[in-house]
């Protein structure tokens, strides 16, 4: 067994009818919080690294940042919209798709080509989809607030 399935295992016996109280009523709203609060603490690991040469807390942060990603990826399987394996395979294709120069024939003259070329491809992709980036600004205000939220309540 993979250490991603054990975590997923994990994450599905929080959620079990006989698991956590607490794990089993979350939902995709309700942990906001906790996302934008572990991304905070992964930046918080990058400068101790950064700072000191220690690991230790971002390889902690790292993982209780991909706790999210799966606690999101195991609610979306129970709703029937989605798995991990889902996620994972997006941002491979998309990694792929948006590195031809690594993953396929092409070559770029400059790091301006290669640039011009990732932003073509990401266009390409977000086709039909423009109006999601409507979103994305109250999303960007919401994340402010619960990041105020939580320096509140670690005492900040």
């Amino acid at each position: 067994m993979t250490e991603i399935d054990r975590l997923k295992e994990i994450v599905q016996r929080l959620r079990a009818e006989d698991g956590c109280p607490w794990d089993r009523v979350q939902t995709h709203a309700s942990l906001k919080p906790t996302v934008i609060e572990e991304a905070a603490e992964v930046v918080c690991g990058i400068n101790i690294l950064d700072e000191t040469g220690d690991p230790d807390n971002l390889k902690e942060e790292l993982g209780d940042l991909l706790l999210q990603v799966m606690f999101h990826a195991v609610i979306a399987e129970e709703e029937g919209l989605f798995t991990f394996d889902d996620v994972a395979s997006m941002v491979s294709d998309k990694m792929e798709r948006r590195h031809p120069h690594v993953f396929s024939v092409a070559s770029f003259a400059s790091d301006e080509e290669r640039h011009k070329a990732w932003e073509e491809i990401k266009k390409v992709e977000k086709e039909g989809k423009e109006w999601q980036t409507e979103y994305l600004k109250k999303a960007m205000d919401e994340a402010s607030g619960l990041i105020e939220t939580a320096k509140k309540r670690k005492g900040f």
